[in-house]
Protein backbone atom coordinates (compact mmCIF):
# COMPACT_ATOMS: atom_id res chain seq x y z
CA UNK A 1 0.00 0.00 0.00
CA UNK A 2 2.55 2.05 1.03
CA UNK A 3 4.11 1.59 -2.13
CA UNK A 4 1.52 2.55 -4.39
CA UNK A 5 0.89 5.97 -2.40
CA UNK A 6 4.62 6.78 -3.34
CA UNK A 7 4.38 5.79 -7.00
CA UNK A 8 0.88 7.54 -6.86
CA UNK A 9 2.50 11.00 -5.43
CA UNK A 10 5.54 10.44 -7.89
CA UNK A 11 3.19 10.61 -10.52
CA UNK A 12 1.18 13.75 -9.32
CA UNK A 13 4.55 15.54 -8.79
CA UNK A 14 5.94 14.97 -12.56
CA UNK A 15 2.77 16.30 -13.93
CA UNK A 16 3.68 19.45 -12.45
CA UNK A 17 6.83 20.23 -12.27
CA UNK A 18 7.23 19.42 -16.06
CA UNK A 19 6.64 21.84 -18.87
CA UNK A 20 5.74 20.90 -22.58
CA UNK A 21 9.22 21.92 -23.68
CA UNK A 22 12.68 20.90 -25.70
CA UNK A 23 14.02 18.28 -23.84
CA UNK A 24 11.43 17.17 -21.48
CA UNK A 25 10.46 13.29 -20.99
CA UNK A 26 7.05 11.92 -21.13
CA UNK A 27 5.17 8.35 -21.17
CA UNK A 28 1.98 7.63 -22.86
CA UNK A 29 -0.15 4.68 -22.51
CA UNK A 30 -3.27 3.83 -24.93
CA UNK A 31 -5.89 1.42 -24.87
CA UNK A 32 -8.70 1.06 -27.55
CA UNK A 33 -9.96 -1.25 -30.20
CA UNK A 34 -8.86 -2.32 -33.70
CA UNK A 35 -10.41 -2.76 -36.40
CA UNK A 36 -8.44 -5.17 -39.40
CA UNK A 37 -8.86 -4.23 -42.67
CA UNK A 38 -11.95 -6.41 -44.42
CA UNK A 39 -13.84 -6.59 -40.91
CA UNK A 40 -13.12 -8.47 -37.77
CA UNK A 41 -12.27 -7.12 -34.35
CA UNK A 42 -9.48 -6.82 -31.94
CA UNK A 43 -8.13 -4.48 -28.78
CA UNK A 44 -4.43 -2.98 -28.69
CA UNK A 45 -2.41 -1.31 -25.73
CA UNK A 46 0.58 0.98 -26.80
CA UNK A 47 3.23 1.89 -24.46
CA UNK A 48 5.32 4.75 -25.66
CA UNK A 49 8.19 7.57 -23.84
CA UNK A 50 8.70 10.08 -25.75
CA UNK A 51 11.16 13.19 -25.75
CA UNK A 52 9.47 17.00 -26.42
CA UNK A 53 12.21 18.12 -29.37
CA UNK A 54 10.18 21.79 -28.62
CA UNK A 55 6.64 23.11 -27.60
CA UNK A 56 5.51 21.10 -30.23
CA UNK A 57 7.38 18.29 -31.78
CA UNK A 58 7.93 15.26 -29.95
CA UNK A 59 9.57 11.99 -31.29
CA UNK A 60 8.96 8.38 -29.27
CA UNK A 61 9.09 4.44 -29.76
CA UNK A 62 5.69 3.20 -29.38
CA UNK A 63 5.41 -0.56 -27.80
CA UNK A 64 2.34 -2.24 -29.27
CA UNK A 65 0.22 -5.16 -28.92
CA UNK A 66 -2.72 -5.78 -30.88
CA UNK A 67 -5.15 -8.76 -30.63
CA UNK A 68 -7.16 -9.36 -33.71
CA UNK A 69 -9.62 -11.90 -35.01
CA UNK A 70 -9.98 -11.98 -38.79
CA UNK A 71 -10.98 -13.46 -42.11
CA UNK A 72 -7.93 -14.76 -43.70
CA UNK A 73 -8.06 -15.88 -47.65
CA UNK A 74 -7.05 -19.82 -48.23
CA UNK A 75 -5.87 -19.94 -51.74
CA UNK A 76 -7.98 -23.37 -53.44
CA UNK A 77 -11.03 -24.21 -50.49
CA UNK A 78 -13.94 -22.41 -51.03
CA UNK A 79 -15.69 -23.81 -48.00
CA UNK A 80 -16.41 -21.08 -44.87
CA UNK A 81 -14.03 -20.94 -42.97
CA UNK A 82 -12.31 -18.71 -39.86
CA UNK A 83 -8.77 -17.50 -39.26
CA UNK A 84 -7.58 -16.00 -35.92
CA UNK A 85 -4.60 -13.88 -35.41
CA UNK A 86 -3.95 -14.51 -31.73
CA UNK A 87 -1.60 -11.21 -31.17
CA UNK A 88 0.23 -8.42 -33.35
CA UNK A 89 3.61 -6.92 -31.41
CA UNK A 90 5.29 -3.82 -32.52
CA UNK A 91 8.25 -1.11 -32.08
CA UNK A 92 7.92 2.20 -33.89
CA UNK A 93 9.64 4.85 -33.97
CA UNK A 94 7.08 8.13 -33.78
CA UNK A 95 6.40 11.63 -34.60
CA UNK A 96 3.99 13.95 -33.67
CA UNK A 97 3.24 17.33 -34.04
CA UNK A 98 0.56 19.87 -32.05
CA UNK A 99 -1.54 22.13 -32.78
CA UNK A 100 -1.20 24.61 -29.44
CA UNK A 101 0.32 27.73 -28.97
CA UNK A 102 -0.10 27.50 -24.83
CA UNK A 103 -2.89 29.50 -24.39
CA UNK A 104 -4.95 26.02 -23.80
CA UNK A 105 -5.14 22.65 -22.37
CA UNK A 106 -6.48 21.48 -25.82
CA UNK A 107 -4.25 20.58 -28.34
CA UNK A 108 -4.81 18.53 -31.65
CA UNK A 109 -2.13 16.79 -33.48
CA UNK A 110 -1.24 14.49 -36.06
CA UNK A 111 1.47 11.69 -36.43
CA UNK A 112 3.16 9.18 -38.26
CA UNK A 113 5.63 6.24 -37.27
CA UNK A 114 7.35 3.06 -38.85
CA UNK A 115 8.31 0.08 -37.22
CA UNK A 116 8.80 -3.54 -36.96
CA UNK A 117 5.96 -5.99 -36.91
CA UNK A 118 6.16 -9.57 -35.45
CA UNK A 119 2.91 -11.69 -36.60
CA UNK A 120 1.97 -14.17 -33.88
CA UNK A 121 0.99 -17.73 -35.68
CA UNK A 122 -2.18 -18.28 -37.30
CA UNK A 123 -5.13 -21.27 -36.40
CA UNK A 124 -7.76 -22.39 -39.22
CA UNK A 125 -10.62 -23.99 -38.23
CA UNK A 126 -12.91 -26.59 -40.39
CA UNK A 127 -14.81 -29.08 -39.71
CA UNK A 128 -14.59 -30.05 -43.99
CA UNK A 129 -11.01 -30.04 -44.17
CA UNK A 130 -9.69 -33.94 -44.29
CA UNK A 131 -6.78 -33.37 -42.74
CA UNK A 132 -7.08 -30.28 -39.99
CA UNK A 133 -3.72 -30.77 -38.25
CA UNK A 134 -1.70 -29.16 -41.51
CA UNK A 135 -3.29 -26.30 -40.57
CA UNK A 136 -2.85 -25.55 -36.77
CA UNK A 137 0.14 -23.83 -35.86
CA UNK A 138 1.08 -21.76 -38.90
CA UNK A 139 4.50 -19.75 -38.92
CA UNK A 140 4.70 -16.53 -37.45
CA UNK A 141 5.97 -13.76 -40.16
CA UNK A 142 7.40 -10.65 -39.29
CA UNK A 143 7.23 -7.06 -41.69
CA UNK A 144 8.08 -3.26 -41.72
CA UNK A 145 5.58 -0.88 -42.22
CA UNK A 146 4.29 2.77 -41.47
CA UNK A 147 1.70 4.17 -39.37
CA UNK A 148 -0.46 7.32 -39.42
CA UNK A 149 -2.30 8.73 -36.72
CA UNK A 150 -4.45 11.46 -35.39
CA UNK A 151 -6.28 13.23 -32.46
CA UNK A 152 -6.59 15.47 -29.53
CA UNK A 153 -4.54 16.39 -26.26
CA UNK A 154 -6.97 17.52 -23.57
CA UNK A 155 -4.99 18.47 -20.00
CA UNK A 156 -3.01 14.51 -19.70
CA UNK A 157 -5.64 12.46 -21.42
CA UNK A 158 -5.65 11.15 -25.25
CA UNK A 159 -7.74 10.47 -27.93
CA UNK A 160 -6.73 9.00 -31.31
CA UNK A 161 -7.20 7.47 -33.96
CA UNK A 162 -4.60 5.10 -36.08
CA UNK A 163 -4.04 3.04 -38.92
CA UNK A 164 -1.50 0.58 -39.09
CA UNK A 165 -0.15 -0.64 -43.08
CA UNK A 166 1.43 -4.07 -42.25
CA UNK A 167 1.36 -5.94 -45.32
CA UNK A 168 -0.10 -9.08 -46.08
CA UNK A 169 1.75 -12.22 -44.79
CA UNK A 170 2.03 -15.71 -46.37
CA UNK A 171 0.26 -19.12 -44.16
CA UNK A 172 1.87 -21.66 -44.33
CA UNK A 173 0.49 -25.67 -43.59
CA UNK A 174 2.65 -27.86 -41.11
CA UNK A 175 4.47 -28.88 -44.10
CA UNK A 176 5.80 -25.49 -45.09
CA UNK A 177 3.41 -24.82 -47.98
CA UNK A 178 1.97 -21.85 -48.66
CA UNK A 179 -1.66 -22.14 -48.42
CA UNK A 180 -3.16 -18.59 -48.35
CA UNK A 181 -2.54 -15.11 -47.13
CA UNK A 182 -3.80 -12.65 -44.02
CA UNK A 183 -4.35 -8.92 -44.34
CA UNK A 184 -2.95 -7.15 -41.65
CA UNK A 185 -3.74 -3.85 -42.17
CA UNK A 186 -6.07 -2.34 -38.96
CA UNK A 187 -7.62 0.96 -37.64
CA UNK A 188 -7.15 1.41 -33.87
CA UNK A 189 -9.01 3.79 -31.78
CA UNK A 190 -8.02 4.95 -28.35
CA UNK A 191 -8.55 6.41 -25.40
CA UNK A 192 -5.16 7.55 -22.66
CA UNK A 193 -3.03 9.26 -20.82
CA UNK A 194 0.39 10.75 -20.08
CA UNK A 195 2.71 11.74 -17.49
CA UNK A 196 6.01 13.78 -17.53
CA UNK A 197 6.35 16.11 -20.44
CA UNK A 198 4.53 18.92 -18.35
CA UNK A 199 0.89 20.69 -19.19
CA UNK A 200 0.27 22.35 -22.61
CA UNK A 201 -1.67 25.74 -20.75
CA UNK A 202 1.25 27.98 -20.08
CA UNK A 203 4.48 27.59 -22.00
CA UNK A 204 5.29 30.36 -24.33
CA UNK A 205 6.60 29.78 -27.40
Amino acid sequence: MKKLLGITLLLFVCQWTMAQQAGRFRMGMDLGAAIPKGGGIGALVNLEPKVNLNNKMNVGIRFGVAGLAKDVTYYDISQDYEGEISGNISITGTFDYYFNNGGSNVAPYIGAGYGYYALSSLDIKNGDFDNPDNFTNLEADFKWAPMVRAGVEVGKFRMGAEYNFVPNSNLQNASGTVIGEAVNQYFGFTLGFYVGGGRWKGYSN
